[in-house]
């Protein structure tokens, strides 16, 4: 994100300026060069003198144990009491059990927590319990066994019909739970692991015979923390809640290949989903008042940050903000179709920064990827009332690109503060198709002409004739 230089940085760069310019000069005497060498040499002996009353013979040996790990809980347990070893060769999977099914007994008493010590871990699917705090130490790191056939069967997610990728049963996610309550996930950035190449293979060779797991899934539970630790990998998506309520993620880093890693969304919902055509519409269930913040974000494949097009319960009251987006194919995108259904409203971008993005703002409604062939054409879904206040960028070939229709129009977007480098010098780069809405005070590049005009005042200063126009080059 891009940071001012306050004046006391200014100054401290001085002085480093000034620092560096003297370091030659004062190493330039031998004897000032003869004090710090022994200087190093009392150090080091000091050093070691108080090494051997803790911990044997050695000037570099690690002063004292790792980082000690906190008591979150009334009560806390080492994966090691239950067997575990840590050597990321034996299967930890029973040792992960049996420690979850010892903490469920703790739930009327405030809960416990269960410690991952520094080690790799290698384990099958398990599910957690509530009232837990699952605790891994840095340089710990739970690793996904690869064999598919030690990954469980699900049904298939209620609003998604039939399966995402195969019809019928899916694998479960690596850590699951269902019908949870007060679940933390956190550490000092230990490391939950997928290995999710063979997966990323098999399904590129059509050799999987069901959807793949995410990584982690909750659903249908509520008050749900995840937060320092490090998701890499994952097989699908990476965090998956499911119908979930009170969920937060904070200072989480997810890590996956840029390319030849399919369908590895950081966290839905920031892929914003809440169900597919005809499954999500029965299923009712809409995402809604969901708070995105403070995130650095790079897709090559896709967008930073992205709602829909599975939005057929209704996505509302999302506020997205101070969010840096890089190299990347596309910034922010809402993606829909007809047969979804649905609504899209009341959404909120706020202090944007692209950085070498293809294309910045991204609406379009002909995304046209279907469960089956039973979803109702007339299903139309609603795109309306969003917002766009200090969007700024530079290395940006198409700044906007909001694609309505005639059948899904898009209205009430707002544009405000926009300036943003381009790379290409086209006229036609800010695209709007179908589009409803207004510009408040100036923006770079020149908006299309389907909006209205006003000052920074708010003040009417012209009315669009040609909401209606199409304007969109997916060529550029």
């Amino acid at each position: 994100m891009v940071e001012t230089l306050p004046v006391g940085r200014f100054q401290l760069q001085q002085q480093r300026l000034e620092l560096k310019r003297w370091i030659p000069a004062f190493l330039s005497s031998h004897k000032t060069l003869f004090v710090l060498l022994w200087i190093a040499a009392f150090g080091s002996v000091f050093f070691w003198q108080w090494n051997i009353g803790g911990s044997g013979f050695s000037i570099f040996a690690k002063v004292g144990p790792g980082r000690p790990m906190p008591k979150m809980r009334p009560f806390a347990f080492n994966l090691t009491d239950f067997g575990g070893v840590g050597d990321g060769v034996a299967d930890e999977t029973a040792a992960f059990e049996r420690a979850i099914l010892a903490i469920s007994k703790f739930g009327k008493r405030g809960g416990a927590q269960l410690n991952v010590p520094p080690g790799k871990w290698l384990t099958a699917p398990f599910n957690l319990t509530s009232h837990m705090t699952l605790f891994l130490a840095e340089d710990a790191e739970i690793l996904g066994i690869q064999e598919e056939k030690r990954w469980a069967l699900m049904p298939p997610l209620p609003s998604y019909g039939y399966g995402r990728e195969h019809n019928g049963s899916r694998y479960g996610s690596l850590i699951h739970g269902q019908n949870l309550r007060d679940v933390v996930i956190t550490g000092h950035n230990g490391t939950i692991n997928g290995q999710g190449q063979s997966w990323w293979k098999k399904y590129r060779q059509k050799l999987l015979n069901h959807s793949r797991g995410p990584l982690v899934q909750i659903m249908w539970s509520s008050d749900i923390v995840i937060s320092d630790i490090t998701l890499r990998d994952s097989p699908f998506w990476t965090f998956h809640p499911y119908d979930c309520k009170n969920v937060t993620v904070r200072n989480v880093t997810i890590l996956a290949p840029i390319f030849e890693a399919p369908n590895t969304d950081g966290i839905d919902p920031v892929a914003i989903k809440s169900g597919w055509d005809q499954y999500g519409i029965a299923y009712g269930r809409p995402s809604r008042n969901i708070l995105i913040r403070n995130l650095i974000i790079r897709s090559m494949v896709s967008a930073g940050i992205s709602i829909g097009s599975e939005m057929s319960g209704g996505v509302s009251n999302v506020t997205v903000e101070n969010v840096l987006v890089w190299s990347s194919r596309r910034a922010v995108r809402i993606k829909t179709a007809a047969g979804r259904g649905g609504y899209v409203r009341d959404i909120t971008y706020r202090n944007l920064t692209f950085d070498n993005a293809r294309v910045g703002i991204v609406i379009k409604t002909d995304y046209n990827e279907h469960p089956d062939d039973d979803f109702d054409r007339k299903a139309l879904p609603i795109i309306r009332d969003i917002s766009f206040t200090e969007i700024h960028g530079h290395g940006v070939r198409v700044p906007v690109r909001i694609h309505g229709s005639k059948d899904i129009p898009i209205r009430n977007v707002t544009f405000r503060d926009i300036s943003i480098g381009i790379t290409y010098k086209k006229k036609h780069i800010f695209q709007c198709a179908f589009v409803e809405g207004r510009v408040i005070g100036t923006i770079f590049p020149a908006p299309c002409e389907n909006l209205d005009r006003y000052d920074e005042e708010e003040r009417l200063v012209k009315l669009s004739a040609a909401q209606n126009v199409t304007d969109i080059d997916y060529d550029i």
